[in-house]
């Protein structure tokens, strides 16, 4: 059995590169705004999108409890699958809100899952000390496929649009087969009860007492979000806003490949920095992230460009970070969940500014818009860090 579970860790970086081969990433808000879709719509449809993760990640995270970590991971890329498909024949509105619809559900399976299930097999091995490390390769990992996506992506959609979905497709196929190799690891035996109703009540209402329970947990999940949330909306709105400085799609991919390769470094210094500075990395990160969206509104291409791939090592080396915290303060029969919780609040972030972002670009400008959200995020981030009397529990 601990062989089994010793291959979870090499299997899921497998897993990890192969479905970060995503080379929708850097080119999706060009291929709707292609379709014909404004900046609002664009921004409705990445609401869907959370709005969809708000109402399904809880009880997928659930699901992953309660039936296993490797099934909900292979119905996630079931749900990725059939996504790319309708987005590759969607031409409407509502079709595109479809194919972001099972998309979401597609993540909401794996969010919580891949993740429980990697730390739960190296608390089995006795080697939860070093999840950290695993955490860092994990995201160097991702950070590198996305790289290599972002190029593919980049040059197949300067040729063909259609072409990049059906190899987005292709490799969503892909990403079933080191799952198919995966162990499920032991978890925490729940209370026998008479229906699976009455389990999913007791499981929400044991994960409900201790994120209320544990302020730890709760300011963690809310500093993480709101940070997370503003690269999101600033990687993706970037898409458009270099094409609006007269960059196209190549030039624009190789801008992205250069912000993942600075983010494999971010990934990898995560441990070490957090070592020497603590809390203060996250406060420092989010602070860059906010100027990056900042000098966005002096709209000069070189500054923009440099700021832009600097900010990708910040939001990389929280990553490790965030995962590394909440796995310490998340008992082991509610850390699918919980971990699921983290995930709505970032989606209940991105459904607020992403379509409210997109509205506003369509009336003023987009540089503008990311300024003042670049100021906002400042001042959150410099609130957050100021020091208070009392205790957290």
């Amino acid at each position: 059995m601990n062989r089994k579970l010793k291959r979870n860790v090499p299997l899921d970086y497998l897993s990890i590169f192969i479905t970060n081969l995503n080379m929708q990433g850097s080119i999706w808000v060009l291929y709707l705004a292609f379709r014909g879709m404004s900046l609002m719509q664009i921004g409705l449809l990445e609401g869907i999108f959370h709005a969809t993760s708000i109402l399904c990640e809880v009880p997928s995270g659930a699901l992953a409890d309660l039936v296993g970590r490797r099934k909900s991971m292979l119905l996630s890329r079931l749900c990725i699958t059939v996504s790319c498909i309708v987005m590759l024949f969607s031409k409407s509105f509502w079709l595109f809100a479809l194919s972001f619809v099972i998309q979401a559900l597609g993540y909401n399976l794996n969010s919580g899952s891949e993740e429980a299930l990697v730390y739960d097999s190296m608390k089995a091995l006795d080697n939860e000390a070093g999840y950290l490390k695993v955490s860092g390769r994990i995201n160097m990992l991702i950070e590198v496929s996305q790289a290599i996506a972002t190029v593919a992506g980049g040059v197949l959609a300067e040729y063909s649009y259609f072409w990049c979905y059906v190899a987005c497709t292709v490799i969503s196929l892909l990403a079933f087969v080191p799952v198919l190799f995966m162990t499920e690891p032991p978890r925490e035996a729940h209370e026998h009860t008479n229906t699976v109703l009455k389990l999913i009540s007791s499981h929400f209402s044991e994960s409900f007492r201790i994120l209320t329970g544990d302020l730890r947990i709760l300011k963690t999940v809310t500093f993480f979000s709101v940070v997370f949330a503003a690269h999101t909306l600033l990687f993706f709105y970037s898409q458009q806003y270099f094409y609006d400085l007269g960059y196209n799609k190549i030039q624009i991919s190789i801008i992205m490949l250069f912000a993942g390769l600075i983010s494999c470094a971010g990934a990898l210094s995560s441990e070490s920095l957090y070592v020497r500075l603590g809390d203060k990395v996250n406060t420092l990160s989010a602070l860059f992230i906010a100027a990056t969206m900042i000098c966005y509104g002096f709209k000069i291409p070189m500054l923009a460009i440099v700021i832009f791939i600097a900010s990708n090592f910040f939001n990389a080396l929280l990553y490790p970070i965030e995962s590394n915290t909440l796995n310490k303060l998340i008992p082991s029969n509610q850390r699918a969940t919980l971990i699921s919780v983290n995930s709505m609040f970032f989606s209940v972030v991105m459904i607020l500014t992403f379509p409210l972002a997109g509205g506003l670009a369509d009336l003023l400008t987009l540089p503008t818009v990311l300024m003042v959200l670049g100021v906002l995020l400042a001042a959150f981030s410099l609130i957050r860090c100021r020091p208070r009397k009392g205790f957290d529990r």
